[in-house]
Parts: structure tokens; C-alpha cells; sequence
């Protein structure tokens, strides 16, 4: 049985989701039409393409609050993660048609203002969400777009400055979720200071240790996780130590793409 996603308290995931909204409306603010239109950090958008992205990603969360709560819970965060990658073509046109519709400056300021007055009328922060895929945790729901909100933020720029809840409950869903795909005891990836995971098959060991450990820095783990910088490439750069047997965990990335 692969292990569950931890679950922060749902008002620390809001108050983070919140925190890196805002964090997203300050930077935005400051793009004029010229580095709106050019290529952002996510190959083949542009920086006012992302910003409209994430603009439609706050809006499913007004949304899905309109709807009636499901009767029982049938996506978790690593099912959502899983069904990410069939979506990204779809979800790149969606953004190109809805930036040239509007300014995606307006978009992501009016989304954020419509998201969090959603949010503020929920009496149960434990409550259950609809989604095209079946019933959802909201806290779960909420994580996953603190990832997204955290992820794009760093296309948009490599020293965006991330909102440290935010960053911390990203790197920490990113790690549970490849524990979740590749359940095991062998390899302990460490993504100090927010995160240590155990994964992938192997023999178990009986204390300390597992036989292989892998240490990486927040930045280097968000960028390997969803498919932005590949193994070798952050191994031959020294982002990562790796000792150990099976601490090879290309074959399992990116968990998020």
C-alpha cells in the first residue's frame, strides 16, 4: 500500500496559497507588454501565456466551490499528479487563446480577488470538492495549487521570491508524491529543509539509514520533480549527492510533468 500524502493543517495550505498569490500579483505587476511577450522559463510559452495559465488555474478554484460538496473522496494528489501529462497540450492552447483574449495582468488580479472571497465562505476547511475526476479533499485540492502557483512562479523567473510556506508544502508534496509512485525503503531523498522521503524497492533495512540516500536543494528538487532540469544535467552540475545503491531516480522522473 503506497503511503498518503502528508496533509498540512488546511489553514496553513491557505494562508500559503494565499501568501504566494500575492507574491504572483506583486511580480506580475511589474511586467510591462514587452516581458509579457517574451518567452518565460516553460519552453514554448511566453511569460504572459503563464500568467494567463495561472490565472484559469485560481479560477477552477472558485469554481469548484460553487458546485455541491461529492459524497466520498476519489482523487488524491498523486492520482492528480498522474493525470497532468495527457492535459499539457490542451492546456497550452487554453492559455494562448485566453491570453490574447485579455491582458493576463487583469486575469490573474481579479482571479486571485474572486479565489480568495470563495475561500473566506467555506465553513469546513475539511470538506470535500468536485472536480472533473470524482470527489476531492479541498486541503489536498488546495495543494496542488500551491504546486502550481510555486512551480509557475519559478518559470516566470529562476529567483522569483517564493513564498517560504508555499515553497516548503510544494517541495514536500513533490517528495510524497514519488514515494507515493515508487513505494520503498531503500532510498531516503532528502530536500532540506522541508522534506525526507523514503521510496523505491529494495532490501529494508532495520534502523538508520536506508542503504542509498539522495540530497538535493529545494530549487534543484521543484525543477527535477516536474521535468524542468533532468538528472544528469543536475548531477554533472554538482546540484545533487547521490550515495549508495539505487540512487539513480531518473527512471522515476519527473513526478509532475
Amino acid at each position: 500500500m503506497p503511503p498518503s500524502t502528508r496533509r498540512p493543517d488546511p489553514e496553513r495550505v491557505t494562508a500559503a496559497l494565499s501568501g504566494q498569490w500575492q507574491a504572483l500579483r506583486r511580480y506580475v505587476a511589474e511586467l510591462d507588454q514587452d516581458r509579457l511577450s517574451r518567452p518565460s522559463g516553460l519552453p514554448g510559452w511566453t511569460a504572459g501565456e503563464l500568467v494567463a495559465h495561472i490565472a484559469d488555474g485560481i479560477n477552477a478554484v472558485t469554481e469548484r466551490l460553487s458546485h455541491p460538496p461529492p459524497a466520498r473522496v476519489q482523487v488524491s494528489i498523486a492520482e492528480w499528479a498522474r493525470r497532468c501529462a495527457p492535459r499539457a497540450d490542451r492546456l497550452a492552447d487554453e492559455a494562448r487563446e485566453l491570453a490574447a483574449a485579455e491582458s493576463p495582468v487583469d486575469q490573474l488580479n481579479r482571479a486571485i480577488g474572486r479565489a480568495e472571497a470563495a475561500l473566506d465562505q467555506v465553513v469546513n476547511p475539511q470538506r470535500l470538492l468536485w472536480s472533473p475526476h470524482g470527489g476531492f479533499r479541498l486541503p489536498d485540492y488546495l495543494i496542488t495549487r500551491v504546486i502550481e502557483a510555486v512551480v509557475h512562479a519559478d518559470d516566470l523567473d529562476r529567483d522569483f521570491p517564493q513564498e517560504r510556506a508555499a515553497l516548503g508544502i510544494c517541495v514536500r508534496a513533490l517528495a510524497d508524491i514519488l514515494a507515493a509512485t515508487v513505494p520503498g525503503h531503500s532510498v531516503e531523498l532528502r530536500v532540506p529543509p522541508f522534506a525526507a522521503v523514503q521510496c523505491i524497492p529494495g532490501p529494508r533495512h532495520t534502523r538508520g539509514t536506508p542503504p542509498g540516500v539522495v540530497e538535493l536543494d529545494p530549487p534543484t528538487w521543484l525543477r527535477l520533480a516536474t521535468g524542468r532540469l533532468g538528472w544528469s544535467e543536475a548531477e554533472a552540475a554538482g546540484r545533487l549527492r547521490a550515495s549508495g545503491e539505487r540512487t539513480d531516480l531518473s527512471p522515476y522522473l519527473p513526478v509532475l510533468a
